[in-house]
């Protein structure tokens, strides 16, 4: 959150003492930092539960770390936070196309079942299971891909998170598991930023489906219109940026990817006194895919924007298609 809104331009803080907070935190023995800093993954026999979950997060905190850093001048740390930051490539099982669990002596964790939850105890994985918690590399998604050995065989495993059978087993099975779509599980936020993993392998028509899909399946305006716990309103947030066509799959970095626009027309009112516009042309129900992008009158190749291009204020506009 500090890293983010630094990079953001909020200013108004002590950033030096902020940078220190972060990084002493990160540098501390509790809550498996002890064996993270020894191993470079917390293994599953150091008397630390949810042992996967806990280091694909701290990978991700350390990389923030490191942007807080770079942003300040301090190069060394920089250094140090990004390389660390490559832990979830220790728990990445090529075999099997899952982040597990592994032993002080690098041994997998065995039997393995990616379906299986275990609730807060006696697990890898926090309040969900392999399927869905292998996606969490929002910092490095090129790195996750060729973990995988390319987009290829990265597509089709993300696709079949969708697709598998929403079995979950174990029987001490996690209540937070909800939202199901295959085993993607969007009643539970760590599994929020994935449909747009499409985008940064080349399919960003696998993105708009399957965005679409969450838009029209995981929210109703009755008294039960969430699939999951609304923790600090990020389901209806998710849904806000999403159905605006952008979404901030790693927030640190200061990009939202593109998705699926629901409306017409959208207009963001900045805090600098400026507009940022969303045009959907021919949006609609069936009308799901994206032809065309154009910012502010020009052709645009990307499929994400940088927080300071929509601060300048603007027009993004999106061509819509069924095909």
């Amino acid at each position: 959150v500090i890293a983010e809104a630094y990079l953001k331009g909020i200013r108004g803080f002590d950033a030096e003492k902020a940078y220190e907070a972060m990084k002493t935190t990160m540098m501390q023995d509790a809550r498996g930092l002890k064996a993270y800093k020894k191993y470079g993954y917390i293994p599953y026999n150091v008397g630390v539960d949810e042992s996967v979950t806990i280091t694909l997060e701290y990978a991700y905190d350390d990389w923030c770390v490191a942007q807080m850093a770079k942003a300040l001048g301090k190069t060394e740390d920089a250094e140090f936070f990004l390389k660390r930051s490559e832990a979830y490539a220790h728990l990445f099982d090529k075999e099997t196309g899952f982040m597990r669990g592994k032993s002080i002596d690098g041994k997998w964790r065995t039997p393995f079942d990616p379906k299986r939850s275990d609730h807060r105890e006696n697990t890898d994985y926090t309040e969900g299971n392999a399927w869905q918690h292998s996606w969490f590399v929002p910092h490095n998604v090129k790195g996750l891909i060729s973990l995988f050995g390319g987009n290829e065989p990265f597509l089709n495993h993300l696709e079949k998170l969708f697709t598998e059978s929403s079995e979950i087993t174990g029987d001490n099975v996690s209540a937070d598991i909800s939202g199901l779509i295959g085993q993607y599980a969007h009643g539970n936020e760590p599994s929020h930023h994935i449909a747009y993993m499409f985008n940064e392998a080349g399919q960003p028509k696998k993105t708009q489906y399957w965005v679409d899909r969450i838009l029209q399946t995981q929210y109703n305006t009755t008294p039960n219109g969430l699939s999951g716990n609304e923790d600090c309103g990020q389901m209806s947030a998710w849904y806000i940026w999403s159905a605006m066509g952008l979404y901030p799959m790693n927030p640190a970095s200061g990009e939202y990817q593109f998705g699926r626009p629901l409306f017409d027309k959208v207009t963001i009112h900045l805090p600098n006194g400026k507009t940022f516009t969303i045009i959907a042309k021919n949006v609609s129900k069936d009308n799901k895919y994206v032809k065309s992008v154009m910012l502010n009158g020009k052709a645009y190749n990307q499929w994400y924007i940088s927080h300071d291009d929509l601060l300048k204020g603007g027009e993004l506009v999106f061509e819509m298609t069924d095909k």
